[in-house]
């Protein structure tokens, strides 16, 4: 509350609210990318899913670390020349601008609700374990403190909580692992040994979650594009003043978030040791506390001093990781409502900074209200397979409109509109009728929409841009070249 207050101050404009006056380093925006991205399904989920499935909760870690390599060779530069505050400011840039805006808010708020509502159940799930108070309670303590801050602070604020939120994520991780090495006495097959004396062979090898091959496959497609399409992560971007920082930003994020996942994924073992399966389904959440678990384990044990401060050192980092994630969420999903369907398609631009300013706090509001309802009616899902969902529609419908108006001369807004509608509605649609959602009545066989998703998100782009008539944009896609490459005209 203290940073939002002193964020306060210095956020007077749009390009402050948006973007934080283009004022972090490389290095900031690096530790704030990876803060944005050690989310609650990073940090509870992976924790949950490697302690209760082994091998196939590890692949999580893998996929998420993996789509950083894409979002570093072929999105980040050009994408932080090309724009201002939103994805729609580039992917507009040579197209129509309403039709393409009003799309591109549509898939923002898709991937916004998803992740929004796995980061709230974690909350929800680590105060109730706790301190005891309902879930429902939790939730809406969370909510209003991210409401807080977020429409006072603006995106400065929120940058700042990220930087902190991941240097205590890290520390937090790094004394866990301290633990569980002396434990173990530093030795990882000390550590797999016991893992497989209590769970058997089979928990190290695929199968346990996913027993369809073509499920793995598509949950892994998923992850390694979907970070690329991911609209509040590419904001990011533009916090930065040049292209050459958004590419350090992309390298340092890539560092520390690697070192995370590698650790994460030990501790998820060792939850699967100390804690067992047992004890962390019976504190419901679909193994969320697993990692809170494992720091009571590793500082005493329950009812001991160590145990209790231990996992609420924990708790408190899970919870500053919420908190902090949720409100970069709150920022991309105010921004594009504000910047691109109210000044852009509504007012056509022709709108002071003032008011738009205005528009986006009360748009703040309005999807922090919003996503604690959500939250709420989502109580007993993983967060980690609630946010490979918005990966699947980031991955489905941003990417092959990012890639192609980029980097494709003939692209179109139509075939811009069929890629982004087709990929959010396939997602959406084969999601609700997956197992996940309908058990054992589901209508499509896979839990990830992905495999088939993505594919018809390229091809709807393809085939419709070449079926409608070419654009006479020569001039505008030479000059979203040049700058896209040079930065030249970028502010």
């Amino acid at each position: 509350m203290y940073v939002t207050y002193l964020a306060s101050k210095r956020t007077t404009g749009t390009g402050d609210f948006y973007a934080a006056g283009r004022s972090l380093t490389g290095f900031q925006n690096g530790l704030a990318i990876a803060g944005d991205y050690l989310s609650a399904a990073s940090f509870l989920g992976i924790a949950g899913l490697v302690a209760l499935y082994g091998y196939d909760g590890f692949m999580y870690s893998i996929g998420w670390l993996m789509g950083y390599v894409i979002v570093l060779y072929i999105v980040a530069e050009p994408f932080r020349n090309s724009g201002n505050f939103t994805v729609a400011d580039v992917i507009s840039y040579r197209l129509k601008q309403r039709p393409v805006r009003t799309s591109a808010a549509v898939v923002t708020m898709a991937i916004t609700m998803f992740y929004m509502i796995s980061q709230l159940v974690g909350a929800g799930a680590i105060i109730h374990l706790l301190v005891g108070i309902p879930y429902e309670v939790s939730l809406i303590i969370v909510g209003v403190l991210m409401m807080i801050y977020v429409t006072l602070g603006g995106m400065l604020a929120t940058s700042w909580v990220q930087i902190i939120k991941a240097v205590l994520l890290m520390s937090c991780m790094l004394i866990m692992l301290i633990f569980i090495a002396v434990l173990f006495k530093f030795n990882l097959s000390s550590l797999f040994g016991d893992v497989i004396d209590k769970n058997g062979m089979e928990f190290l090898t695929p199968g346990k979650l996913y027993t369809n091959p073509i499920d793995l496959l598509s949950l892994g497609l998923t992850l390694i594009l979907g970070t690329a399409g991911l609209s509040h992560l590419l904001v990011r971007f533009f916090t930065v003043p040049t292209a050459q920082a958004a590419r350090s930003s992309v390298v340092w994020g890539m560092v520390i978030i690697g070192s995370f996942y590698f650790v994460i994924a030990i501790i998820g073992f060792a939850s699967a040791s100390l804690v067992g399966e047992e004890a962390i389904n019976a504190a419901g959440g679909g193994g969320n506390m697993a990692a809170p678990l494992l720091g009571q384990v590793l500082g005493g044990g329950a009812g001991t001093i160590g145990g209790e401060i231990f996992m609420a050192g924990i708790s408190a980092v899970a919870f500053a990781t919420i908190v902090a994630v949720v409100a970069g969420l709150v920022i991309t999903g105010a921004g594009v409502f504000a910047h691109d369907i109210y000044t852009n398609v509504i007012k056509r631009g022709e709108v002071d900074q003032r008011k738009q300013f205005q528009v986006a706090r009360i748009t703040a509001f309005v999807i922090g209200v919003v996503s604690i309802i959500l939250g709420i009616l989502a109580k007993n899902f993983n967060v980690a397979q609630l946010v490979t969902y918005a990966f699947a529609v980031g991955a489905s419908s941003n990417l092959p409109v990012i890639i192609f108006s980029i980097y494709w001369k003939r692209f179109n807004t139509p075939g811009a509109v069929a890629a982004m509608l087709t990929g959010t509605i396939t997602s959406v649609i084969l999601i609700l009728l997956s197992p996940n959602i309908m058990g054992e009545a589901a209508i499509y066989p896979l839990s990830n929409p992905g495999i088939v998703s993505i594919p018809l998100g390229f091809i709807a782009a393809v085939v419709v841009t070449l079926m409608t008539k070419p654009e006479d944009n020569d001039k505008m896609y030479a000059e979203m070249s040049v700058r896209s490459h040079t930065g030249l005209g970028a502010e």
